[in-house]
């Protein structure tokens, strides 16, 4: 066979060498773990990937080893995305949130031979290094400076690592299907599973995520990535800047609402990304300072369904844009992105944010479909729902290190889907809605309440921060919602103001049963509510409607 076109891989290490050549004056601004701000430009950031990657082969990394991170949204870890995916080797972020033994068994699970990390994270590798049997080098992210003495002996300095390093480097060529990055999964029962992703992979979704109906990237934009890079790779920002040239800053540690709005007006951030408990903290420093964003236009918000009202608080107080998103570690992760289409202009302002309250509609490569308990497709009505089903060419197929095809479903046309663990509805036009995790949903007598839609009205009173719904047993209906809800500091609103507020806002069978109010909410390590803690620490507690 002739081919008529090029047949040229799609590798991670062309992105970094187009934004060299094409956009190689382009800044890269990081707070780094040391306390100072660090400037450079993508022709700098691609000569250190390459000095890395050769100092990685001197020091015996090899094509598809494991290389594990524990370590901040920096420019030293942006050099590791491409100078170990670039090699050959697999770049793989460990998520140093998560409890220390699960940090062991990650590590352990996927044969790290080599762990980079923040200064930061020091005392969690001086704990676990002793456990972590298939590492044999370990490197310190910062200067020869900062370098801590009487600690773990043969720590290696990343910037003496890559010093004396030549800059000439050929980016080797291999099969696009390649392995090229790890991420695990942070659930809350069992032990995390590790998504490998690929080069082709990660290259696809990156053109799928800057498109104008997704995160409408450009050279144009300033993004600040406030979702880790440990957390299924920043959500692709990482590739999808470099992709299109955009100036990059990289906030390091600094995650608190003042030094985020300080990076957000010094460097004219115009994009921003993270999870809603985030957006509270920074939307918290806004108000009480009295702030107001100069260059912010838009900010994509998932990992969690977006509260309506912290949508309103964005578009009504501060003009910026709310781009809610959703997606899985398993997706690569994107998945759904609720922009608008033409004929939803007209609509009143009111009707658009009702829409954009959804997770919104496929972006090309992605397929999804709802169905019910016998695996039948239903309607897209905006009524009907049922379990998510997606399938794409960057979605798992199986878990790494994994035989188990049992994840996947087969429909009746032989096509593999993979099984999201949602329940959502899907309107006409394609906008999907979750309506709850498959087990967080409440059944009270054979019908189902989304706990979802109940949160979103407790946090929309303003003297509630933060809201979570679970189903507690009741003898009569099965099960009922319980509120467990954050008040803000001052507040002295009640259970029966709060239960109050619900009225004409929901059909009264769905109103909470109880009020519980507690100091703080459990959370995983990437933000989503633990709903399984409190189903535990509330699982024997008794409703005031139990005998009703």
């Amino acid at each position: 066979m002739n081919p008529h076109m090029m047949d040229i891989p799609l590798l991670i290490s062309s992105l970094i060498k187009y934004a060299d050549r094409y956009h190689g004056d382009t800044e890269i601004v990081t707070r780094t773990v040391e306390g100072l701000i660090h400037r450079y430009n993508y022709s700098e950031a691609h000569s250190r990937s390459k000095k890395l990657a050769n100092a990685l082969s001197n020091i015996g990394i090899k094509h598809g080893d494991r290389v594990a991170t524990l370590a901040w949204n920096t420019h030293r870890h942006l050099e590791i995305y491409y100078g170990v995916s670039g090699m050959g080797a697999i770049c793989h972020t460990v998520n140093p949130r998560l409890f220390e033994d699960q940090i062991c068994y990650i590590i352990n699970h996927a044969e790290d031979v080599c762990l980079f990390f923040d200064l930061t994270f020091l005392p969690i590798v001086e704990k676990l290094s002793p456990q972590l049997k298939s590492i044999k080098k370990l490197v310190l992210m910062t200067d020869q400076q900062n370098m801590p003495t009487n600690t773990i002996n043969n720590i290696i300095c990343y910037e003496e690592l890559i010093e004396s390093e030549s800059e000439d480097f050929s980016w080797p060529m291999f099969p696009e299907n390649t392995d090229s990055s790890l991420c695990y999964t942070s659930g809350t029962t069992g032990n995390p599973k590790g998504v490998m992703y690929q080069h082709r992979t990660t290259i696809l979704h990156s053109y799928a995520a800057v498109m104008p109906d997704a995160l409408n990237l450009s050279a144009r934009d300033v993004i600040l990535p406030v979702v880790p890079m440990f957390h299924a790779n920043a959500w692709g920002l990482p590739y999808a800047a470099a992709l299109t040239g955009s100036k990059l800053v990289l906030p390091g540690s600094g995650m608190d609402g003042g030094s985020l709005y300080e990076l957000f007006e010094s460097e004219k951030v115009t994009l921003s990304a993270g999870v809603p408990t985030i957006w509270m903290g920074l939307v918290n420093h806004l108000k009480k300072e009295g702030l107001k964003f100069s260059t912010l236009k838009r900010t994509v918000i998932g990992g969690s369904a977006v509260p309506p009202a912290m949508t309103r608080t964005f578009e009504e107080n501060y003009k910026v844009e709310v781009i809610h998103a959703w997606g899985m570690t398993e997706m690569s992760p994107l998945g759904t992105v609720s922009t608008l289409r033409n004929k939803h202009l007209p609509l009143s302002k009111k009707e658009q944010l009702s829409l954009k309250d959804k997770q919104g509609r496929a972006i090309y490569g992605v397929d999804m479909k709802i169905v019910d308990d016998d695996g039948r497709e239903l309607p897209w009505d905006g009524k009907a729902f049922g379990e998510l089903l997606v399938r794409g060419p960057w979605i798992i197929n199986s878990y790494f290190k994994s035989s188990d095809f049992k994840t996947l479903k087969v429909d009746e046309n032989k096509l593999s889907w993979f099984p999201t663990g949602d329940v959502a509805t899907i309107d006409a036009d394609g906008f999907m809605q979750i309506t709850d995790r498959s087990k967080d949903v409440i059944k009270t007598g054979g019908e189902w309440i989304s706990s979802i839609d109940l949160e979103n009205i407790a946090v929309s009173h303003p003297d509630i921060t933060e809201a979570a719904v679970i189903a507690v047993h009741h003898p009569k209906w099965d099960e009922r919602p319980l509120l467990v809800a954050v008040k803000n500091e001052g507040s002295d609103i009640d259970r029966d103001k709060l239960l109050d507020f619900f009225k004409g806002k929901t059909a009264k069978w769905w109103v909470p049963d109880d009020v519980v109010f507690v100091e703080e909410l459990p959370h995983t390590a990437t933000g989503k509510l633990q709903k399984n803690k409190l189903r535990e620490q509330y699982e024997n507690y008794k409703l005031p409607t139990t005998n009703k």
